[in-house]
């Protein structure tokens, strides 16, 4: 039964430590970004582990946006009449774990990206006149993001495997991803020929904000029953510097002073779940739980003018895990239960009080990692 109990905690661990606190689920540009925590940390690996081993890790995510809402109330005219934008994202977080010690490790994680983004009002124009058929074109991005280096601690030896533990953790976030990356745009001209402009991709599929940031986390889980654990999670990035210089439309003939450059924004995470072993198949385990995600409107510090679609998402996780040896995976399905574009910044300057942005949200991720200890 301990055995059983291992590979339920297992899971936890795995879902945790695998957490991809930032996902960056549509038009809500929260960046992708690996948590504190090592990735695919398990109980297994506790009783194995020594001072001084290293852990590698790959996580493949995955997302299509489309879906527009303002508020909470989706937009479904924009499906219907095709003027929705449609966001499709491929991630491949790279991360190495080093741990001096059973309860303290150090991580450095850092994701690779393709995104790609279709629109109408980027280019020709959603409106009739300007473009009849209706012709979407779609701008790119490709490479690194923001690198992530962190620390974290258990509170509670793991080598005695407690009923209950806590981890903290704390990081920093480098701008290592490229924030003023730029494609070509479709335009016509008065006499309907096309040309393109090099202009600044939308903010949602920018590979880095452009600022320094700090996080803070903390995980943890505690033993229910001989096969079912219960995990948690919480994260906070703090993004102090206020918006990093790249205009949204450097043709514009005057610059919005509030909203004219993008926003260097906090963001947040949250999960909370169960994991249940299944003891006919040694090493598997399902997980179900909660988690909600976004970007406020309003940062813990500094200013927070600038471009932003604030909002949150709120998702049904399921997920499994599995642990053999030095080696354990996790695939988890957040699906959106429920959506909100918040009023941001800008919009709440409005002095009628009618502002309300709106943004695209994904229906699903999906999130695989694999986790190898050496």
């Amino acid at each position: 039964m301990k055995t059983i109990y291992t590979i339920a905690l297992a899971a936890a661990y795995a879902l945790l430590s695998n957490t991809q606190s930032a996902q960056a689920q549509g038009c809500v540009a929260v960046r992708h970004m690996s948590c504190a925590a090592p990735a695919g940390t398990n109980s297994a690996d506790f009783f194995k582990q020594r001072s001084g081993h290293w852990q590698v890790s790959a996580g493949y995510r995955f997302f299509r946006s489309y879906k527009h809402f303002v508020g909470d109330v989706e937009q479904k005219q924009r499906v219907e009449q095709g003027t929705q934008v449609i966001n499709v994202s491929h991630a491949l977080d790279l991360g190495i774990t080093y741990m001096p010690s059973l309860r303290w490790s150090i991580s450095a994680n850092l994701p690779v990206q393709n995104n790609d983004r279709s629109s109408l009002y980027e280019h020709y124009g959603n409106a009739t006149a300007q473009n009849p058929d209706q012709k979407r074109f779609a701008t790119q991005s490709q490479g690194i993001g923001d690198l992530r280096i962190s620390s974290s601690y258990w509170v509670v030896n793991p080598a005695s495997l407690p009923k209950a533990n806590l981890s903290v953790g704390v990081g920093v976030k480098l701008p290592t991803g490229n924030y003023r990356a730029t494609d070509d745009f479709h335009k016509l001209t008065k006499e309907g020929k096309d040309y393109t402009l090099t202009l600044p991709v939308d903010q949602s599929i920018q590979l880095g904000d452009g600022g320094v940031g700090a996080s803070i986390e903390l995980q943890g889980y505690a033993q229910l029953t001989k096969t079912m654990t219960a995990y948690a999670n919480g994260f906070y990035l703090f993004n102090p510097r206020e918006t990093n210089g790249v205009l949204r439309n450097p043709t514009a003939t005057t610059i919005d002073l509030v909203a004219g450059q993008f926003s260097v924004a906090d963001q947040f995470a949250a999960r909370l779940g169960v994991s249940q072993s299944i003891p006919a198949i040694p090493g598997l385990a399902v997980m179900l739980g909660g988690r909600v995600e976004g970007v406020p409107a309003i940062d813990a510090f500094g200013g927070s003018k600038g471009f932003r679609r604030p909002g949150y998402i709120v998702s049904v996780e399921p997920g499994l895990a599995y642990m053999r040896h030095k080696t354990s995976a996790a695939l988890t399905v957040p699906i959106a239960v429920y959506r909100n574009r918040i009023t941001s910044y800008a919009d709440r300057l409005d002095p009628l009080g009618l502002k309300h942005g709106d943004a695209a949200f994904a229906d699903y991720l999906i999130s695989f990692n694999v986790s190898r200890w050496f």
